[in-house]
């Protein structure tokens, strides 16, 4: 009986379009900064990825671009 009434229902669908919000000034300061030091994490990894990125390359493309005779002109004291 449940599967019958189900198949006999219409869907709907309801759209909604937000054209405002009003937000008091000192509760959305609040809220941005909320926002800025939940983005720390986000940067830390970005920037991890984007160094490993840089480390793949420095080592694939290193000798092409000259990097090789960088570290034999440096003498170490021992």
């Amino acid at each position: 009986m449940d599967e019958q009434k189900s198949q006999d229902e219409q869907k709907v669908v309801v759209t909604c379009q937000v054209t405002d919000i009003r937000m008091p000034f000192w509760s959305m300061v609040v809220f941005m900064v909320k926002w800025v030091f939940a983005s720390i994490p986000a940067m830390i990894i970005f920037s991890l990825v984007a160094g490993g990125i840089m480390a793949v390359l420095s080592i694939v493309f290193g000798t092409m671009w000259g990097f090789h005779g960088m570290f034999r002109e440096i003498r170490l004291p021992f």
